[in-house]
């Protein structure tokens, strides 16, 4: 049987140091997902201006909840990043239990903003897939009305 000694985790300064990359190359992909809703939103802010087109408002309101979701992704997203340098700091003056509860709790916002990310792909598929039977739907009309 092992002792508790021979079952910790040893963590070193490059573990958090790991995550870097990868909390950065998730937070450039959720920066370009806001970018791309936000050009999305003020498009069709503008075609309900000029329709008040109903159906746009719906199209509006679920954007706004995706929105808020890449802003939480974002923000738990960067927490992490936060939490593993303070996970450095922790290493670097020798707290190694600190810095192990420090490094769990970056991992979970980790988690979490990956959770979010997931949450709000599938807002995203379900949107396209209501534009396509709207698309579906007007060529069955525009086929039965051009015979």
């Amino acid at each position: 049987m092992l002792s508790p000694e021979s079952q910790t985790t040893e963590l070193a300064l490059s573990t958090p140091a790991l995550l870097f990359p990868a909390i950065s190359l998730l937070l450039l992909a959720y920066t370009n997902r806001f970018l791309a809703l936000a050009s999305l939103i003020r498009d069709l802010q503008a075609r309900y201006r000029d329709s008040h087109d109903t159906r746009l408002k719906g199209q509006i309101d679920n954007l706004r909840r995706r929105v808020i979701l890449i802003r939480n992704m974002q923000v738990a997203g960067v927490a992490s990043l936060l939490f593993c340098t303070f996970c450095m700091l922790a290493l670097f003056a020798g707290w190694l239990l600190l810095a192990q509860w420090i490094f769990a709790v970056s991992l979970l916002l980790m988690m979490l903003s990956l959770a979010l990310s997931l949450r709000e792909l599938q807002i995203s598929v379900g949107a396209l897939n209501l534009q396509l039977s709207d698309i579906e739907e007007g060529r069955r009309r525009g086929g039965a009305a051009g015979r």
